[in-house]
């Protein structure tokens, strides 16, 4: 087997489609968030998530400080703020509409579903952390669809109808 026609690990890993989030929370000056694709339910009882920063990230250990983060589900039509979150250096709320979450951490305007979370546990994942967040408040919209992204590129979903109670 020829190894240099092998596609890498990232481009394998490409061909999963993954959501979008923004995880926010409020560090010393105000909002602050990061676009964050490593994202996933763990436990319905308790009702936890993870999500997966990475090592390298500025946001997260202000985000980390305290204690809590909002997970935010970006929309179809949100690709610009996926964007502009992904930025590292740069005023990611200018511009971006959002309100603040019951226990006060800020979510954004128009996206699918939101999550506030406790962080639960930190362990380390190779180049990024392993998050578990205690989920304490959540909500969604009934006819958001989600915004993704795959192999590189965002993609809304079309033609999909929603499930009905069965």
């Amino acid at each position: 087997m020829n190894t240099e026609q092998l596609p890498s690990f990232r481009d394998v890993l490409g061909h999963f489609a993954s959501g979008v989030t923004v995880v926010t929370g409020t560090g010393e000056d105000g909002p602050v968030g990061f676009t964050c694709q490593s994202f996933s339910s763990l436990s319905l009882e308790p009702p936890q998530i993870i999500i997966l920063p990475g090592r390298s990230s500025t946001t997260w250990p202000r985000i980390a400080a305290g204690g809590r983060f909002c997970v935010n589900i970006l929309a179809d039509h949100q690709d610009d703020i996926s964007t502009t979150f992904a930025t590292s250096g740069i005023d990611k709320f200018a511009g971006v509409a959002w309100t603040r979450s019951p226990s006060g951490l800020p979510r954004l305007d128009g996206t699918c579903a939101w999550l506030d979370c406790t962080v639960a546990a930190v362990h380390p994942g190779g180049d990024h952390l392993i998050v578990v967040g205690a989920v304490d408040d959540l909500g969604a919209a009934l006819h958001a669809r989600p915004l993704l992204f795959h192999r590189g590129l965002y993609a809304g979903m079309t033609g999909l109808q929603p499930q009905t109670a069965q």
